[in-house]
């Protein structure tokens, strides 16, 4: 069985829910509280599973038969194309080569131009270091989300590869992204009206069962 390290509201750990239950995987969910305890990612007892302090971490059998040695898996991204790569059905990558390659920047600008910026360390390095407010904070994240909404509203709704989804009309990779990223815009109370494209996608999306079980509401942490 896959173990799952996840935070209801995680924003990459979300991402990673929607691919398993898209891929039909089935996983038990291990809390960890982001915010409780000063963190419960930075204690040692999960520090010994992801050094990094971050979430989601997935930790499954090291051949995939239940008589491997256990291995920790991290990075969503990564983790993703794993689960690609060893359950290819249902696909998550299109087919040919330059499609994937579209569906891989989507992904990349919400996962890396957008996400890291606004995530929680950083929103809580500006606040305990820099002494931020809490609407200079929250200015902050709707600033580089803004930008990198526009970015991918401008690709998504000019480019004939667009459909109900990111890319046709079947969720991909990119899809586990921009659901997430748009549900924490909305968190930050982000005008969306500028992106009709991505709400659009993002809604079509939302309706499907694999996102339906991923949603944060659906969580046993959920608070």
């Amino acid at each position: 069985m896959l173990q799952l390290y996840s935070y209801f509201r995680s924003s990459a750990a979300y991402r990673l829910r929607i691919a398993l239950h898209l891929k039909g995987l089935a996983f038990d969910t291990v809390p960890v509280h982001l915010l409780k305890g000063g963190g419960e990612q930075l204690q040692s007892a999960y520090r010994a599973i992801n050094p990094a302090g971050l979430v989601p971490a997935l930790q499954c059998d090291s051949n995939g038969s239940g008589s491997g040695h256990t291995v920790t898996l991290t990075q969503s991204l990564a983790i993703m194309e794993y689960l690609e790569e060893t359950h290819p059905q249902p696909p998550l990558l299109p087919a040919d080569a330059l499609g994937r390659a579209r569906v891989r920047a989507l992904t990349l600008t919400v996962a890396c131009d957008i996400h890291p910026l606004n995530n929680l360390r950083v929103l809580t390095y500006l606040s305990g270091e820099l002494h931020a407010s809490g609407d200079a904070r929250n200015a902050w994240a709707r600033h580089w989300m803004a930008l990198g909404f526009a970015a991918l509203e401008e690709h998504l709704a000019h480019s004939p590869a667009t459909g109900l989804c990111s890319h046709g009309d079947t969720p991909t990779m990119a899809d586990c992204c921009v659901v997430p990223q748009v549900f924490n815009a909305q968190r930050f109370h982000l005008d969306l009206a500028p992106y009709p494209t991505l709400v659009r996608i993002a809604q079509h999306c939302e309706a499907l069962p694999a996102f339906i079980a991923a949603h944060p509401a659906q969580q046993p942490d959920a608070a």
